[in-house]
């Protein structure tokens, strides 16, 4: 995340900068043929930040770099006043300013990804359009050629860019009753269900770990989703048609008749934008199990179904008080585990173990703030002075936090110090984050701490021990409001009792047995070699026609697709 914000800020500087650069050489200096260079590498890096900056505005500079082109025009062809380049300026001043509006338009248009559709001529390529033609203008002034070569490129792009406006102008204004190519494409492809994902950008993996699974149901389905950024990385993730639905209206086009069943990883706002479709059973499958509070969301008991990974789950909204009858949920395990290798207790502890410890962020709200950073380098202190090797797999939301991410850095330095004074080989980062699977760091570890977080339970399924981190105050009631923790070692907030947690979390394990009972309540009781078919066979269930509800429960009884809403 971090450089990706170096990326953007470096996109925007050498944009800026060598716009107001190559203008100032060329109307103020005279040095032509460098301001003319000087333009072209301007209008490079504006296409550069339009790469890492989707939305970026780039209207000032791309005036500025067309004002230094056609002056060095100008005196490169040493003409006064050329009738031809004025209507260049015209036209290249008109398409500079349309540009915006017209992504904004285009915005709103459904896209597609992994599905065999023709999108012709888009905003996109009228985007790019612009620099290439300032580069071409260029060119020609770098060349000497006639002015009426600046023209007429100019108006093929011109044209380009009307064309464009006008298909999306038509699209708005009058709607064709006739499906749409992306909807045809679909009817072609005929989904059984789908995956709908709405989320704060860096949220992905609430996806991506579920494609495995959805895949291997057997069935043909697809993934709507709301916000353009995650259309390239989930598309990579799958061979499952993906699909970006700007508005309502594209919502529509893409929810074709075949469909029968809609899954959703999360409780985003925008859920609520498919779950009105009355002709779908709506079932939550959520993108992790804990002991959280938002783990316990109202808001579930909209959904027609709630897939969980064990009894726990259904105990803990009863808990916190929220009612959901009975029959809406389904035990279908955490099939993410199966790859986890299991090991009954009890489990032989290394002289040197390895420790995997995952501190989780901040959270939107106090209550649900579980974050250990703040003690976390005296913690892994603790650690080292004992002779572990250490993974720190951090919550990808960490940087959202600056202070959190400033005790993340100082901890991921006393591992590197560490690693070179001793040879110990911690592992921290993107190695631990991206070169290696949450699976990968339970395999590879012997043992766990962690805050109250969805690892612990997928930890479990594998036996080890592992430890919970307490930063909150609840004292005594700690296990209470989280009771996974009872099968684990508390480690206070105030590290009073680290030293005596550690000796039984990489030692004597007195919870040993009860650890593996909390794992049925947990993860289910389903078989190690035929773990994930949990999940498949309840899902396969849901996708027969005979489990396809009439009317969305809750809902009084009414024609399907009654509400649909366009935008």
């Amino acid at each position: 995340m971090r450089g990706t914000l170096v990326r953007k800020l470096l996109a925007r500087c050498l944009t800026v900068g060598l716009a107001v650069l190559a203008f100032l050489l060329v109307a103020l200096t005279g040095a032509t043929l460098p301001g003319l260079l000087l333009a072209v590498a301007a209008l490079a890096a504006g296409l550069w930040e339009r790469r890492v900056r989707p939305g970026a505005d780039v209207v000032a500079e791309s005036v500025l770099v067309a004002a230094g082109i056609l002056v060095g025009y100008a005196r490169r062809l040493d003409a006064g006043f050329d009738l031809a380049l004025v209507a260049t300026a015209l036209v290249v001043l008109a398409l500079v300013l349309l540009d915006g509006p017209l992504r904004d338009a285009g915005g709103l248009e459904i896209r597609t990804a992994n599905l065999p559709v023709r999108p012709g001529l888009t905003t996109a390529h009228v985007g790019t359009a612009i620099p290439v033609l300032l580069g071409a203008v260029a060119l020609g002034a770098l060349l000497a050629l006639p002015t009426w070569y600046a023209l007429v490129v100019s108006l093929l792009v011109g044209g380009l860019a009307g064309v464009v406006g006008l298909r999306l102008a038509r699209r708005r204004f009058r709607p064709s009753t006739a499906a749409s190519p992306v909807a045809r494409a679909l009817a072609r492809h005929q989904p059984e269900f789908l995956l709908y994902f709405s989320a704060p950008p860096g949220s992905e993996y609430q996806v991506t770990m579920w494609l495995p699974y959805l895949e291997r149901i057997g069935r043909p389905f697809l993934v709507l989703l709301r916000e353009p950024e995650f259309l390239a990385p989930i598309a990579a993730a799958t061979r499952a048609p993906v699909v970006y639905c700007p508005t309502l209206k594209a919502i529509d086009e893409a929810l074709v008749p075949s469909l029968r069943v809609a899954f959703y990883v999360n409780h985003g706002a925008k859920n609520a934008h498919c779950i009105r479709f009355t002709q779908l059973t709506h079932i939550q499958i959520h993108h992790g199990d804990s002991d959280k509070a938002p783990s316990a969301n109202p808001v579930s008991a909209i959904f027609d179904r709630n897939f969980v990974a064990g009894q726990a789950a259904i105990d803990r909204y009863a808990r916190a008080g929220v009612h959901i009858p009975a029959e809406k949920f389904v035990v279908v395990g955490r099939p993410q585990v199966e790859a986890i290798g299991v090991r009954r207790p009890p489990v032989p502890m290394p002289a040197h173990p390895t420790v995997l410890y995952t501190p989780t962020w901040t959270g939107h709200h106090a209550d649900a703030n579980y974050c250990s950073l703040p003690v976390a380098e005296a913690v892994v202190g603790r650690l080292l002075a004992r002779g572990a090797t250490v993974i720190l797999r951090a919550h990808p939301y960490t940087a959202q936090n600056p202070e959190s991410a400033r005790q993340l850095a100082r901890v991921e330095e006393l591992l590197a110090t560490d690693r070179s004074r001793t040879g110990r080989q911690h592992v921290w980062g993107t190695d631990a984050s991206r070169a290696m699977s949450l699976v990968d760091c339970v395999n590879r570890s012997d043992a766990l701490i962690s805050d109250v977080s969805g690892v612990i339970s997928d930890y479990l399924y594998s036996g080890k021990p592992y430890a919970v981190t307490d930063m909150g105050v609840d004292g005594d009631a700690f296990t209470a409001r989280f009771p996974l923790a009872r099968s684990g070692y508390v480690l206070r907030r105030d590290l009073a009792d680290v030293d005596d947690v550690l000796e039984r979390l990489l030692g004597t394990d007195p919870l040993a047995e009860a650890r593996w009972a909390m794992r049925t309540h947990y993860l289910g009781d389903f078989p190690v070699e035929s773990y994930a078919e949990g999940f498949l066979s309840a899902a396969r269930a849901h996708l027969a026609p005979a489990a396809v509800p009439a009317t969305h429960p809750g809902h009084a009884d009414r024609p399907v697709g009654a509400e649909s809403v366009t935008g």
